[in-house]
């Protein structure tokens, strides 16, 4: 595996850091994607010097051009084996009063800037025959009020996965996707801070209509945060995804993804609406 070369966008915390140092105990060598040099420093301490942490902010054209170069140098034709999709944020609002900008920002991290990176690297991939491996989410499969801006982003992921699985057919590049579902992860409770400054920055109005469905939101996510699935479940997905002889299209992670992804998912929309909003 040493000479199997992988990138994983997002790797400072959460699935991201649990993807990384994963790959890395199974012999991989690990580009690890951050914004910051400190959570680098941090993955070089909990894993193999075979890791190499590498500055990439998605949305940042210059940095992804750079870690083009640093990757290539390294790779040469053996290229990369896999990218793993994982960089991405949360944005929780109600539809009705979200920022335009808010949504803009969303989209352009966990849509445009996915993409941006797998546009960057295909040639890379096209070497190897590598996997692309997106970090989707339940939300890509079924919407859940006040995080509209989120699955939105998520429901357009899963798009762009099919679209480049079939695109990128030819060159045997497989294309797929993780659907976790509740995951002990710091990413919510970033989504809260961003919620409450949204919520600042909205008319009172907004507060008066939904700021107590925002509050059991922020308390959902508290809990989930605190009681979700442990992102190792999510790493080992990755794993399956980028070593399994045939890959699955789409791996549904924790017991509540695959109760969503093969029950809820399929109930008539009304009746969905209502066992959602019933939890709520």
């Amino acid at each position: 595996m040493a000479e199997k070369y992988v990138l994983v966008t997002g790797a400072a915390k959460g699935i991201g850091r649990a993807s990384a140092l994963h790959l890395d105990k199974l012999g991989f060598t690990v580009f690890a994607g951050v914004r910051r040099q400190a959570d680098g420093d941090s993955l070089c301490r909990d894993a193999s010097p075979r890791l190499r942490p590498i500055l990439l902010d998605v949305t940042d054209g210059d940095q992804i051009a750079a870690a083009v170069q640093q990757i290539t140098a390294v790779v040469g034709a053996a290229g990369l084996h896999g990218l793993v999709n994982n960089a991405g944020v949360a944005v929780a609002a109600p539809l009705e009063f979200v920022p335009l900008d808010d949504v803009r920002w969303q989209l352009e991290v966990n849509v445009v800037g996915q993409l941006a990176v797998t546009q960057a690297f295909i040639p890379l991939l096209r070497l190897a025959r590598g996997r692309v491996v997106n970090i989707s989410s339940i939300g890509g499969k079924v919407a859940t009020p006040l995080i509209g801006s989120y699955v939105a982003s998520k429901f357009a992921l899963e798009a762009l996965t099919d679209a480049l699985r079939m695109e990128l057919k030819p060159w045997d590049i497989d294309v797929v996707a993780v659907q976790p579902g509740e995951i002990a992860t710091p990413m919510w409770d970033s989504a809260g801070t961003i919620a409450n400054q949204i919520m600042e920055r909205m008319p009172a109005k907004a507060q008066e209509l939904y700021g107590a469905a925002l509050e059991r939101l922020r308390q959902r996510a508290i809990k989930s945060g605190k009681n979700g699935a442990s992102p190792q479940i999510v790493a080992e997905a990755v794993a399956h995804a980028l070593t399994a002889p045939r890959a699955r299209v789409r791996y549904l992670v924790g017991a509540d993804a695959r109760f969503v992804g093969r029950v809820i998912v399929n109930l008539p929309a009304r009746l969905r609406d209502r066992m959602i909003l019933s939890q709520g």
